[in-house]
């Protein structure tokens, strides 16, 4: 089975291109919906940030406030540090569920979207990973009108992730995303279409 790591900056694309692999029928694994999957409350993960930073990054009900947690942590790097040490366990404790899933279901791809994985230094458990890239200003405007957030908070967020530069450098294919969305879709099924013959699955 071909594990491919699918990761881009944030509004690189990289969600667009997983939803076009989808559509050709990709299992693709989902690291933000593992992410909110492992801190659900009653999780040891969810136990453990309340523990960490109190009731001020809790709803009323219980469930984690992103929007708080997410102030504290772009603020703080050692934050930041502290949480994905809580996190990443136990997203990838899921994440490798879903591998041996699709592995017994004798499916020949399995695509990891992780926002994050040059980051947490997760490269090298992929047999190919694929980068979604866009030029830093376009994802700035990107973030800037679909998040609501304003133009500093915007590159706040771009700042914490690892420069696209370093990760082109690392990655096995890049998807360039500088023109429409149709030129995206394109470039996403011919790369899936290669992947496939990569993986004997024909294409």
């Amino acid at each position: 089975m071909l594990k491919v790591g699918l990761t881009g900056n944030i509004a690189a694309g990289k969600s667009a291109v997983a939803g076009v692999w989808r559509s050709m029928g990709a299992t693709v694994v989902d690291a933000d919906e593992l992410s909110r999957r492992a801190v659900e409350p009653g999780t040891p993960a969810h136990d453990a940030i309340a523990r960490e930073w109190g009731p001020w990054v809790l709803e009323e009900g219980g469930a984690l406030d992103r929007a708080a947690l997410r102030q504290i942590v772009f603020a703080d790097p050692d934050a930041r540090a502290r949480l994905e040490a809580i996190v990443h366990p136990a997203v990838a404790a899921l994440r490798d569920e879903h591998f041996r899933q699709a592995q017994a279901r004798g499916e020949k791809i399995v695509v990891a979207d992780i926002p994050l994985l040059f980051e947490v230094g997760m490269a090298d458990e992929f047999d190919v990973v694929v980068l979604v890239d866009a030029p830093e200003e376009v994802r700035l405007a990107r973030i800037v009108a679909d998040r609501g957030l304003d133009e500093d908070e915007a590159r706040r967020m771009i700042a914490t992730q690892m420069p696209s530069e370093l990760k082109k450098a690392r990655a096995d294919v890049v998807i360039r995303n500088a023109g429409t969305l149709g030129d995206l879709q394109d470039a996403a099924r011919d790369v899936w279409r290669q992947l496939e013959r990569r993986a004997g699955g024909g294409g």
